[in-house]
């Protein structure tokens, strides 16, 4: 996957849950209706408390209201991104706010294998602290064949672990478009 995600980065700490990426009360919603799925967008990060959103300034806002898709591109999170529940919602309603990719510390599990699996999103781990590096608003390029993100604001470059054979199914659409095209299916 020798793709470059350029915009705007979005900064969170550690332990963002599903419930925070996409609040409960919009899982009524079907994401097979195409008015519906917008919502998903909107409503996007709503669920992160005052003052943690876009840290450290604390209080910007993913999605403004009234306005989506999102500004930022790639959010960068520190450890336990998408932990809580196990709903695909999440990183579908980060896909439907205009995010491309998440680099985090770490991740729960499922929201990793359900951003793979869906091919909403790409998820990169970093080795490295960012949310002490880089600041919500900088302009940042992810990329993904390289596992690299650079911070054309800063100035700065940084390694990230590489995706390995994940990216062959974000690549062909998802685990069940992967699955066909090698013969599985």
């Amino acid at each position: 996957m020798n793709e470059v995600i350029r915009g705007e980065a979005f900064v969170l700490g550690n332990n963002v849950d599903t419930d925070q990426i996409i609040p409960a009360e919009y899982l009524n919603l079907n994401p097979a209706d195409p008015d519906e799925k917008k919502v998903f967008g909107r409503q996007a990060l709503s669920g992160v408390p005052a003052g943690q959103s876009g840290l450290p300034g604390g209080d910007v806002r993913f999605v403004e209201a009234g306005q989506s898709p999102s500004r930022f591109a790639v959010i960068v999170a520190g450890r336990n991104f998408g932990c809580g529940s196990s709903r695909e919602h999440a990183p579908l309603a980060l896909s439907e706010a205009g995010c491309r990719a998440v680099v985090a510390e770490s991740f729960a599990r499922i929201f990793y294998r359900n951003s793979i699996n869906g091919a909403y999103l790409v998820p990169m781990e970093t080795p490295l602290r960012l949310i002490d590096e880089i600041a919500t608003g900088n302009s940042v390029e992810l990329d993904i064949g390289a596992a690299v993100l650079r911070d054309t604001t800063a100035g700065r470059e940084y390694a990230l672990t590489p995706l390995g054979e994940a990216a062959e199914i974000i690549t062909a659409g998802g685990i069940f478009e992967y699955a066909r095209r090698a013969g599985m299916l």
